[in-house]
């Protein structure tokens, strides 16, 4: 089962494609591949975020996690009386 493309995050390039796909011009698909990620990079950038989340909580002390809590809370509660 070949996985679909994902939908491109430019409004003028999706719609593009769409025409592209409406008239059968696959030309179009050469934008998609602009947006692939490298492998490489990616693979980095979660090895960081691994190591880096626990470093940064053993270095907080106490009332700094406790304030980084409260501001969350705040901030659900903010978000959750709008809607």
């Amino acid at each position: 089962m070949s996985k679909s493309p994902k939908r491109p995050r430019d409004l003028n390039q999706w719609a593009k494609r769409m025409v592209d796909l409406a008239t059968g011009d696959e030309s179009g698909a050469g934008i998609l591949d602009e947006q692939k990620k490298n492998t490489a990079a990616v693979a980095r950038g979660h090895l960081g975020g691994i190591k880096g989340g626990p470093i940064r909580a053993a270095r907080l002390t106490a009332g700094e996690r406790s304030e980084i809590a409260r501001s969350a809370a705040r901030t659900r509660w903010k978000d959750h009386q709008k809607s």
